[in-house]
């Protein structure tokens, strides 16, 4: 973005937690419980249907394969289509100028997440505000996500959190043992890696079950793994993870 708030690139997306080979698509995302809101926002990013789109869920069941991959995943498929999109984590940015926000309306795609940071800064309301209002009278797209619904967030605003609801609203149900188990696996192939059934059991047993977390160790096991030239195994898990193992 330059100075003047100008987007001059087709895909801007900000830093994630994880490495580059992670690629947060519709395909490598288990929907689980999830199939209506997951197909609402695949067709916010095929610009059909509808306009806006809020999605919520707790922190727990949010990060790591929950709203902020489908957020990323529907950008890179409005990518693939030629449409121009953005990925904004609100965490990334509260620090910096509100302009941030300055000129967005003229991407097809916009995707904002975490924006409960956003409430009770009035500057922040505001910009937030305007942007929806912006996106509305382009006709492009946005998606908006955050930890908790409409209604529960701490806005001040007036009729912001009207705005917020523009469009469906959707909180997205925790996933099933069988389904971070199965996005464990899609992530390890992901990578290159082969995830054992008993390393995948292993790791649902004896540490959180937070995706985020699961997804995090696959990573620190990866590394390990690579530097070594080893397999992953139990004896393995436990020498890498050992010191963080829940009992």
């Amino acid at each position: 973005m330059s100075q003047s708030g100008m987007v001059n690139t087709s895909f801007r997306q900000l830093p994630l937690h994880f490495g580059v080979r992670d690629v947060l698509s519709f395909d490598t995302l288990v929907t689980g419980r999830n199939e209506v809101a997951v197909g609402i926002v695949r067709q916010c990013a095929l610009a059909e249907g509808e306009k806006q789109v809020y999605i919520w869920s707790s922190h727990g069941e949010g990060k790591g394969g929950g709203k902020s991959h489908l957020l990323q995943a529907a950008c890179h498929l409005a990518a693939k289509k030629q449409r121009t999109v953005c990925y904004l984590p609100v965490a990334e940015i509260i620090n910096q100028s509100v302009r941030v926000l300055d000129e967005l309306e003229q991407l097809d795609l916009v995707c904002l997440d975490d924006i409960e940071l956003m409430a009770q800064s009035p500057e922040w309301e505001e910009a937030l505000f305007d942007l929806i209002n912006r996106m509305r009278e382009s006709g492009n797209n946005l998606l908006l996500a955050a930890s908790a619904s409409p209604e529960a967030m701490a806005v001040k605003l007036p009729d912001l959190r009207s705005r917020l609801a523009w469009g469906p609203v959707f909180q997205l149900q925790a996933l099933s043992d069988a389904d971070k188990r199965e996005a464990l696996r899609i992530r390890a192939e992901q990578r290159g890696l082969e995830l054992p059934d008993n390393v995948a059991e292993y790791l649902m047993r004896h540490y959180p079950r937070d995706l985020f977390g699961l997804f995090e160790r696959l990573e620190v096991l990866d590394t390990a793994a690579m530097a070594m030239q080893r397999r992953l195994t139990v004896p393995f898990v436990k020498s890498v993870l050992g010191s963080e193992q829940l009992i």
